[in-house]
């Protein structure tokens, strides 16, 4: 069961995602929270595993939060619940520690896939959105560009293309023709050479670089 929290300042957004929920048969909402200080208040009894965070709250907004919980808790995947795509709140959040973010209107499908990929430590997000979270600390030197481009395989291409379009390592696994275990391999061998210890970060730096199309 995968536990959840959901924090958020309005009482029929938090009635509605728990109605939702609660109709997932491996998830579980473990509690409640109507701002960010009652999120830190909670969380250590709560124990949950991932935190559903509003940003704009009173006493203690979503960002804020996501500081002091990404500090003290760092095994806890916290997904974003923004109004707009793009808020700059949102890209804020995202760069405080966040891993991805659901729009208020997100379908049940949305919902419970973010959750999902959340628990399993993974990151869905479009890679321009990527790319505008990770730029600043994913700037490779100019100097081994060359030799980044020169060892990336077609393969370990082909699953950073997929990871940008938000595929999880099974869905990659299965459309490659390769196991879970395998794609994990490619996924670190990117890592390595890219300097980077994360699938989002690996993204950015290959959007930067034009390898994705955008």
């Amino acid at each position: 069961m995968i536990r959840v929290m959901i924090t958020d300042d309005h009482l029929i957004v938090r009635e509605g995602l728990r109605l939702i929920l609660e109709t997932a048969d491996d998830i579980e909402v473990v509690g409640e929270a109507v701002d960010g200080a009652e999120c830190l208040e909670l969380v250590a009894k709560l124990n949950p595993q991932v935190i559903l965070m509003d940003l704009q709250m009173p006493r203690m907004d979503g960002i804020t939060a996501i500081e002091h919980l990404r500090k003290d808790f760092p095994e806890i995947a916290i997904v974003i619940l923004t109004t707009y795509n793009e808020d700059d709140l949102m890209i804020r959040g995202l760069q405080s520690g966040a891993r991805g973010y659901l729009l208020k209107d997100s379908s049940r499908e949305n919902l419970l896939d973010a959750i999902h990929a959340a628990a399993k430590g993974e990151t869905l997000l479009k890679p321009e959105i990527l790319a505008r979270v990770l730029a600043p600390q994913t700037q490779p030197k100019p100097e081994a560009t060359t030799q980044i481009e020169s060892t990336l395989t077609e393969r370990e291409l082909e699953v950073l293309q997929s990871a940008a379009r938000g595929e999880r390592n099974k869905e990659i696994a299965y459309k490659l023709g390769i196991t879970e275990r395998t794609v994990k391999a490619h996924l670190q061998s990117i890592y390595q050479k890219y300097g980077v210890d994360s699938r989002a970060a690996a993204v950015a730096v290959a959007a930067q670089k034009g390898l994705l199309g955008i």
